[in-house]
């Protein structure tokens, strides 16, 4: 097991366009680290560099100390999970898993089927061993994928959207697969993917990219609460963050629908008069109706006429129109299109208590956390009220002790399997 590092990192094509520019990212040694965007923002490019599937045109690649950029992927030591499994069709599963072990040709038939059959115990596919991959359901072939992985005792992993082929429900289940697997091996591991769920559950840290560009760099936590700029907030968060015109009016920064106070800590960074966006997540919204009275007064409530109403059962959202400024609605129409969808409604998407009986057409009563608020340069996309404060910063902490606490169990039963 090793730490990845990267320093400065570009991929130039032919027309010289970078698919990635001048990225820089440290994975220790037993990280998990998501790379996340969407189509075309350079993500799986940046992983294929890291197998050594893609050239690097300027940068360096280090795994551990030792740096890689002329080596070929066979000297690296890596391990790769493909999209669509990658199996043999002809061989059997315990062939599949074994397949490079056998190409090394430093083992014998002996440690060959002793690694096998250990990697399939660890993923359940004890008994599916002497069937081929088309006999197998899609979760069992990624699971073959993996454990072709596991028994190469590389030094990092790298998964390149392992999921997307599967249906929902079983994505579900393969991505605590995944997640499990990685807490009990302690390996380094580097992660693509384009799903939300997926990105915020499984990574230590995630990766945001746009465009070949980092973004940002952080908790999943982080990454929701503290977005630094409009493309992490609109792209990160399920469903997406709410963008409206704010105007800064003295003490107060008029919203479309309600007013709310401005936050002492926020005067150094606005100015009087001027338009900024706010950003606002769906749950900083209630229906009045559930707000305790100790709560309410942390908050603004307002009165709307609910355009659509969405029950899920176990949640509830409701969607308001607004109006938007030309200069504003010009500004989420381009973020749409770097995000990759459909241009962003001039709507709020509200989060009510399940309970609510709002329903579409009906009048209804809001409350908005005053607290859970974002103001966005409409120029620049930066977030100009983000704090890191000391609860994040503990946070962090404590996940940063839990992954050094995991990685030195696992190193331990390593050790004790391998002597």
């Amino acid at each position: 097991m090793a730490s990845i590092t990267m320093r400065n990192i570009v991929k130039k094509y032919g027309d010289g366009f970078p698919a990635v520019n001048d990225v820089s990212l440290d994975v220790a040694d037993g990280e998990f680290v998501i790379l996340v965007g969407p189509s075309g923002c350079g993500k799986s490019t940046l992983l294929r560099m890291i197998v050594g599937l893609e050239d690097i045109t300027s940068g360096d690649m280090l795994i551990g100390d030792k740096r890689v950029n002329d080596k070929a992927p066979r000297d690296r030591n890596l391990a790769m999970v493909f999209q669509n499994y990658a199996l043999y069709p002809h061989l059997s599963v315990f062939e599949n898993i074994a397949f490079p072990l056998r190409l090394s040709g430093k083992h014998s038939d002996d440690e060959i089927r002793e690694l096998v059959t250990e990697a399939a115990d660890t993923l359940e596919l004890g008994e599916h061993l002497e069937r081929k991959p088309a006999n197998l359901s899609g979760g069992q072939r990624q699971r073959v994928a993996m454990g072709r992985a596991i028994v190469r005792q590389a030094d990092a992993f790298l998964f390149d959207e392992p999921l997307s082929n599967l249906d929902a429900k079983l994505r579900g289940q393969m991505r605590a697969e995944i997640l499990r697997l990685q807490r009990r091996l302690g390996v380094t591991t580097v992660y693509v993917t384009h799903d939300q769920t997926e990105a915020m559950t499984l990574g230590d840290r995630v990766a945001v990219l746009k465009k070949g560009v980092m973004q940002q760099v952080a908790s999943p936590r982080e990454l929701y609460d503290q977005p630094v700029n409009l493309f992490v907030a609109g792209f990160i968060g399920s469903p997406p963050m709410n963008f409206v015109p704010a105007r800064v009016r003295g003490n107060e920064i008029e919203l479309p629908f309600a007013t709310i106070p401005l936050r002492d800590e926020w005067r150094n960074v606005v100015e009087d008069g001027k338009l900024y966006i706010a950003g606002i997540r769906p749950g900083a919204f209630e229906d009045a109706e559930f707000v305790g009275d100790d709560k309410r007064s942390r908050g603004v409530t307002f009165d709307v006429t609910i355009d659509m109403s969405e029950w899920l059962g176990n949640e509830q959202y409701a969607f308001v129109p607004f109006e938007a400024s030309p200069e504003i609605s010009g500004q989420l129409a381009e973020l749409a299109s770097e995000l990759d969808s459909e241009q962003l409604r001039s709507q709020l998407c509200v989060e009510l208590d399940p309970l609510s009986r709002v329903r579409s057409g009906d009048d209804a009563t809001l409350w908005l956390d005053a607290g859970r608020l974002h103001l966005f340069d409409p120029h620049s996309g930066d977030n100009l009220t983000r704090l890191v404060d000391e609860r994040s910063r503990e946070e962090h902490d404590s996940d940063e002790r839990s992954r050094k606490e995991r990685h030195s169990g696992s190193s331990g039963r390593h050790a004790a399997t391998t002597g």
